[in-house]
């Protein structure tokens, strides 16, 4: 059948809703199809003698060894305690201005991103820590809910973001698939420091977007975001410096090495993990309990995407057996509007998709069939890759499934309505979707830093 890709794709999005394992429901699926089609002979078998070598790619890939490396730093981050430290200095030496509490939570929140990149640890932390505060100070609580659930999913386009690194090793291969497709050999392919180098602007306009708008809001409707009437705890400038340092310098170790060329992020991401335990014994919070319960977060997380990534691997098989990329690269290539109209299509696609599935699933699923067509039509696969980032931000967001949104819910008890919360993040989803419009306007916010650097 002509349309048997799509109908395999829909039922994996179908079977994704009802709540199965990502990892299980790409295998299952595509097995499934695979054993239909060669039963009927539509399918060609000797698609699945590819599998081996494919998963033994995934496991020898020493890119994707950052990935637990990065999701140890964050976890033992987040249990040292360094960001509530963060949160109440910040807190008190902003209080005491109109909308200062949510531009310290912002400002916080893009540290939190640059250190340790765990969303649904940088949500709970700011909703158990500064919601009660910010409701105490008669914060409007659709404002302060939306400011912290936005705050807390900066993680997924700050480097070092490990959904970066993963964007990075779908596109690399897009774009040597893409290449082939032209007739092009070039070894050379798309980093994750290429990614990071041209998240960091896109990253710093949004944080930018985010204080704006808390600024305008306490401006405009000041008791929305009224000053604290007196702080409780004087705040020195050495306290401040002492609770900023050391998480900055740890951010400037990590990112400066690997965007300076000066180590590897696989490299880089070790520097950062030890440096995680230095910090966390620095204060004086390092135990064996702790160190056991961020081995088992990590062993957790990397093991989920891992099983993932080899699910993705078995599905894009499968599909491509069936002809999906030709069936793909026909209906862009005839779609009105060009690159253009295509882009559009795909942004629009995936924030729809951000509805009922995770960036994790969109990007093991979505991007390695649409991402190699695009790149083919001369799409700059940098600006893709910040442009799905940007655009995937807003799955932890948009309602039912946006998790910052279940995290927030989860700790907020019944100090909020969740109506609240739904009502909060609609400003902030409005500018990420400005951003995605800005990049698409002015594609050098995303490609000006890595040509200057690299170019």
């Amino acid at each position: 059948m002509e349309f048997m890709p799509l109908i395999m794709f829909a039922v994996v999005c179908l079977v994704l809703m009802l709540g199965y394992p990502v990892a299980f429901t790409l295998s299952g699926v595509a097995l499934i199809f695979a054993f239909i089609g060669t039963s009927t002979g539509q399918f060609d078998s000797a698609f699945l003698e590819a599998v081996p070598n494919r998963l033994f790619g995934i496991m020898s890939n020493q890119i994707l060894i950052a990935v637990p490396l990065f999701v140890f730093m964050g976890v033992m981050l987040e249990k040292s305690r360094i960001a509530e430290n963060l949160l109440r200095t910040m807190g008190g030496l902003f209080g005491n201005v109109r909308g200062g509490l949510a531009i310290s939570v912002i400002i916080v929140g893009m540290l939190l991103a640059a250190s340790t990149g765990i969303i649904g640890a940088t949500v709970v932390t700011m909703g158990l820590i500064t919601l009660p505060t910010m409701l105490q100070s008669r914060y409007n609580p659709a404002l302060a809910t939306g400011t912290i659930c936005a705050t807390g999913t900066l993680g997924q386009i700050i480097p070092p973001s490990m959904a970066l690194i993963l964007l990075a090793d779908v596109l690399s291969s897009s774009y040597q698939e893409a290449q082939l497709q032209m007739g092009i050999f070039n070894p050379e392919s798309i980093s994750v420091a290429d990614l990071f180098m041209g998240a960091l602007i896109p990253g710093l306009v949004l944080v930018g977007c985010y204080m704006a708008y808390v600024l305008v809001v306490a401006w405009w409707k000041p008791e929305m975001a009224p000053a604290m009437e007196q702080s409780d705890q004087k705040i020195r400038a050495f306290d401040v410096i002492k609770q900023i340092a050391p998480p900055i310098i740890l951010i400037i170790t990590v990112l400066g090495s690997i965007l300076t060329g000066i180590a590897t992020p696989t490299e880089a991401a070790g520097v950062g993990a030890m440096g995680s335990l230095i910090l966390a014994w620095l204060n004086q919070s390092l135990n064996w309990q702790q160190i056991k319960e961020t081995l088992d977060s990590t062993l957790n997380v990397t093991s989920m995407v891992f099983l993932i990534f080899f699910g993705a691997a078995i599905f894009s098989l499968v599909f491509r057996g069936y002809g999906g990329d030709d069936l793909i690269e026909e209906m862009f290539t005839n779609m009105p509007g060009g690159v253009f109209g295509a882009t559009l299509v795909v942004m629009l696609v995936i924030f729809l998709l951000g509805f009922i599935l995770d960036f994790i699933e969109i990007t093991f699923v979505v991007v390695p069939i649409i991402a190699p067509v695009l790149l083919a039509m001369g799409v700059d696969p940098i600006w893709l890759g910040i442009m799905i980032a940007v655009n995937l931000q807003t799955s932890f967001l948009t309602p039912p499934f946006g998790f910052a949104l279940f995290y927030l819910r989860g700790v907020a008890g019944d100090s909020v309505r969740s109506q609240d919360i739904y009502k909060g993040i609609l400003p902030f989803i409005a500018l990420q979707l400005l951003l995605l419009v800005l990049l698409a306007i002015w594609p050098e916010l995303a490609t000006w830093l890595p040509d200057q650097v690299y170019g």
